[in-house]
């Protein structure tokens, strides 16, 4: 994550208007997740690689690093939905009987499991771009035009600041325990890996109540603001966007035909 805020300061994307950049991740996103077929999301996904790699200059293997992380929890929800239980064995492509019970894979929860692994990983691609090419200062003042409730801005910001608290305070934590041997063994290991999480509750706490002191010292009145920096607009850069959206807002609806 951290690396994540690094890149979003000094990619080679960094100058261009985050309002144009947050319109190109938005509508790749509609589409992919509109998409009636595979072959959007995939295209959106191919899409999204080249102009993370290409274009911002991100490392490959960050990207792919990344788009890992997901896959744990899009393989559980996809298999949810690919594998069946039913006391009615046909219809099943693949299937097992057990004690009257037939476990197995139709045809068209496949295909829609399928579907829906590739729609999310083409939206995380998508939001990833928006991530590694724009600051969460840059997409909090897009959303301040956009007369997004100050609320939701703010609760965004404090999120955003206490994943690096949280990511900080439990590697610290770890290194320590590392360092006294805390994870020779697999019983240490658990029980190590139990105080790290109890003791993390308590310092992100203290940790919380020092960042509202310090706010509070630089005159927090119940609003955060961000500096805005001026960016300039590029018709260019709005017909670029145009041009890759709109062929695949098309694709889809022959697809759908």
């Amino acid at each position: 994550m951290i690396n994540i805020d690094s890149y979003a300061y000094s990619n080679n994307l960094k100058t261009i208007h985050p309002g144009e950049k947050s319109l190109f991740a938005v509508i790749t996103m509609t589409v992919c997740l509109t998409s009636p077929t595979y072959i959007t999301p995939l295209l959106v996904l191919a899409l999204m690689a080249g102009v993370i790699i290409l274009k911002a200059g991100i490392p490959s293997r960050i990207f792919i690093k990344l788009m890992l992380v997901p896959l744990s929890f899009l393989l559980i929800s996809v298999l949810t939905i690919a594998f069946s239980v039913s006391t009615n064995p046909s219809g099943f492509w693949l299937a097992h009987t057990l004690y009257g019970l037939t476990i197995g894979i139709r045809y068209p929860d496949l295909i829609t499991a399928a579907q829906l692994f590739l729609r999310s990983l083409g939206a995380v691609s998508c939001l990833y771009f928006l991530a590694l090419t724009t600051p969460m200062t840059e997409i909090i003042t897009v959303l301040h035009r956009l007369k997004v409730p100050a609320i939701i801005t703010e609760l965004m910001v404090l999120v955003y600041r206490f994943i690096f608290v949280l990511m900080e305070t439990a590697i610290t934590i770890h290194r320590a325990q590392a360092s006294r041997s805390g994870y020779v063994s697999l019983k240490v290991s658990y029980r190590s890996l139990s105080r790290l999480f109890s003791s993390l509750l308590g310092k992100v706490f203290v940790k919380s109540q020092e960042l509202y002191n310090a706010m509070a010292a630089r005159c927090y009145t119940g609003e955060i603001k961000v500096l805005t920096k001026k960016y300039p607009v590029s018709l260019k850069n709005y017909f670029l966007i145009t041009g890759l959206g709109l062929p695949l807002i098309l694709f889809n609806m022959l697809w759908r035909r």
